[in-house]
């Protein structure tokens, strides 16, 4: 399936919210709703952003996220977004990010805003390379201990923010700087399943390397194809 087929649309009624419901369970592979419909229902009354993926009737993917604020401008915090497993590398992803960044940009919304796991390789690049999306601070445990089918981990995440204008360029550190490579693991959740003390080493890793370096000025100006963050530091 290519991005033509897809069919991304806003969501209103309360039979739409349940089918993304369930999809956002397929997709955590989880019996615990992620989200209840009448959370969805809410949100997309008060105006905030509810939208799901769709192929031939099915819902593929779907998206929520509520207003807030960046820099002291209007934002979207795009709290969940995710699509079927066997769609992760057919541009569905993409196009989804894209229908919600032009739906900000239409209602004056100058960022959109979320987290991810840092130590996500697919995700890091998708949001830094292939969206061009500036990370912003390292949250640490953010949301607690995690207790899925990847099994159980500190939730560490990284805050990203992405214009809804081409105009805004990612920034860069002016003056001299020290690159630093931060290498991350080749799968996450398999090494949560086969090995949990490893996986939580790495979040350990991770943590004491990218994060005081964000804390000191640093910023993430790449991901690597083989899986490091790189990091832009002035020299005082």
């Amino acid at each position: 399936m290519g991005e033509g087929d897809l069919d991304i649309r806003t969501l209103e009624t309360a039979g739409d919210m349940a089918a993304i419901g369930t999809v956002f369970q397929q997709i955590w592979g989880t019996t615990t709703p992620i989200v209840a419909t009448d959370i969805l229902m809410a949100l997309s009354h008060a105006g905030g952003y509810v939208a799901g993926a769709f192929e031939s009737g099915h819902a593929v993917g779907a998206s929520f996220g509520f207003l807030a604020e960046h820099e002291g401008e209007r934002a979207l915090y795009s709290h969940v977004t995710g699509i079927l497993p066997g769609l992760r590398h057919g541009g569905v992803g993409r196009a989804m990010k894209q229908h919600q960044r032009a739906w900000a940009a239409e209602r004056g919304i100058a960022w959109i805003v979320w987290t991810f796991d840092p130590l996500v390789r697919r995700n890091a690049w998708f949001n830094i390379e292939v969206i061009g999306a500036q990370v912003v601070s390292y949250l640490v445990n953010f949301l607690g201990t995690t207790n899925d089918a990847h099994g159980d981990d500190e939730s560490d995440r990284l805050v990203v923010a992405w214009p809804t204008s081409d105009a805004v360029e990612r920034p860069r550190p002016s003056g001299e700087v020290e690159t630093t490579r931060i290498d991350t693991p080749d799968d996450i959740f398999v090494l949560r399943r086969t090995d949990p003390a490893a996986a939580a080493e790495w979040r350990l890793r991770l943590r004491d390397e990218l994060a005081p370096l964000l804390g000191a000025g640093g910023m993430v100006t790449g991901f690597t194809r083989d899986g490091a963050y790189v990091v832009d530091t002035p020299v005082s």
